[in-house]
C-alpha cells in the first residue's frame, strides 16, 4: 500500500491544475461510499450530508493551515519581544532583525476579508489546540538554513517573503510527521485531507506573491459544477450498487468477488459511476485518479488490479454504444 505520507509527497511536487478540487472531492466520496455499504445503517440522504460535512471540514483545514503561518510568525515576535524585557538583554536583544515578523506575506494574510471573515465565523488558534506542536515547528524553522538565508539577506520584498513560506511549507511545514501526528489529535477528518488541502496552501501563496493584497482565497468549490460533482457522484454510485457490481462481476470472472478487496469494489463502482454519468471528464483521467486512489486507500496489487478491471468496462461500454467519450 503506498502510505499517506508518501501520497502527500507526490501531491506536494505534482503541478496544481484546475481539476484539483475534484481529486479531494473523489477521495471524501470513496471514503463516505466505503462507510456506507460496510455499515448498511445510514439513509443515502444522511451520507450526502456526511459528504458535505467532510468537505466542509477539508475546507477548514485550509483555513487551518494558513492561520498557522500567521502563529507562528506572532509566536516568534512574542519571543523577540520576550528577549527585550529581560533583565539583561544583550545588543541583539535590544535591537532584534524583524525580517520575519514583518514579512509582506503574512501581513496581506492577515488582512485579508475572506481570512478575517472565516475565522470570525469558525475560530481556530493553534496556540490553543497544539502549544507544544506550534513552538517545536517554529523552532525548527528558526534553525533551517532557509531562515538563515532569508534572515541574512539584503532586501526583502513580497516576492520574496511569499518565497519564504511556500519554501517553508512545502519543506518544513507540509511533510511533517509531528503535523501529521497533531492533526490526528485534533480532528480524525483531518489528517487524510492534508495532503490536498497542502497544495491549497501552496497556490495560494503563489495567488498572493503574484495579486498582492488583492489575492482572493480558494473557494471550498472551483465552481458550481464541482458543488453538483460531489453529490451527484456519490448519490448515484449508492442508488445503483446492483447494476456496478453486475459490471465488476461480469470482468472478474476469474475471481470470486467476495475475495476481492471490498475497497477496490467500492472505488471501482464509483469510477464506473463517473464514467457514466459524468459526459464531460474523459475517460482517461477518471480511471487515472481511481487507479491512484486504489494504490492509496488500499493494497500493493489495487493499482493494476482496478486498472484492468475498469479497462475492460470502459471497452465494453464502448463496444455496447454506452458510452462514446475517449
Amino acid at each position: 500500500m503506498v502510505t499517506l505520507h508518501a501520497h502527500r509527497q507526490r501531491l506536494l511536487h505534482k503541478t496544481l491544475h484546475d481539476m484539483i478540487n475534484r481529486v479531494i472531492i473523489r477521495s471524501k466520496v470513496v471514503q463516505v461510499a466505503y462507510s456506507y455499504f460496510i455499515t448498511r445503517e445510514k439513509s443515502i440522504a444522511e451520507a450526502e450530508k456526511e459528504l458535505q460535512h467532510s468537505l466542509e471540514k477539508s475546507y477548514e483545514l485550509y483555513h487551518a493551515l494558513l492561520q498557522l503561518m500567521v502563529e507562528l510568525t506572532d509566536l516568534q515576535a512574542q519571543r523577540i519581544e520576550a528577549a527585550r524585557n529581560k533583565y539583561l538583554p544583550t545588543e541583539e536583544d535590544l535591537n532584534p532583525n524583524l525580517r520575519f515578523v514583518e514579512n509582506h506575506f503574512i501581513k496581506m494574510l492577515r488582512n485579508n476579508a475572506q481570512f478575517v471573515e472565516f475565522r470570525k465565523d469558525k475560530p481556530f488558534l493553534w496556540d490553543a489546540v497544539a502549544p507544544d506542536y506550534l513552538r517545536r515547528t517554529l523552532d525548527t524553522i528558526v534553525a533551517s538554513d532557509t531562515y538563515r538565508e532569508y534572515m541574512n539577506g539584503p532586501f526583502n520584498d513580497k516576492n520574496i517573503d511569499c518565497e519564504l513560506w511556500r519554501v517553508l511549507f512545502k519543506t518544513i511545514i507540509a511533510p511533517s510527521d509531528d503535523l501529521t501526528e497533531t492533526l490526528e489529535n485534533i480532528s480524525l477528518y483531518w489528517n487524510e485531507d492534508l495532503n490536498t488541502e497542502a497544495t491549497f496552501v501552496l497556490k495560494t501563496i503563489k495567488q498572493f506573491r503574484d495579486t498582492g493584497e488583492d489575492a482572493k482565497l480558494l473557494p471550498m468549490y472551483k465552481d458550481e459544477d464541482d458543488k453538483k460533482f460531489a453529490s451527484a457522484l456519490l448519490r448515484d454510485t449508492l442508488s445503483n450498487e446492483t447494476k456496478y457490481r453486475e459490471y465488476i462481476t461480469r470482468f472478474t470472472r476469474n475471481w470470486e468477488i467476495d475475495r476481492i478487496a471490498f475497497m477496490d469494489v467500492v472505488i471501482m463502482m464509483i469510477a464506473i459511476s463517473e464514467i457514466l454519468i459524468m459526459p464531460s471528464i474523459p475517460t482517461v483521467v477518471t480511471l487515472n485518479e481511481y487507479i491512484e486512489l486504489a494504490k492509496t486507500y488500499s493494497t500493493d496489487q489495487s493499482g493494476t488490479f482496478v486498472n484492468g478491471i475498469l479497462d475492460a468496462i470502459v471497452k465494453e461500454l464502448k463496444k455496447e454504444h454506452i458510452i462514446n467519450k475517449d
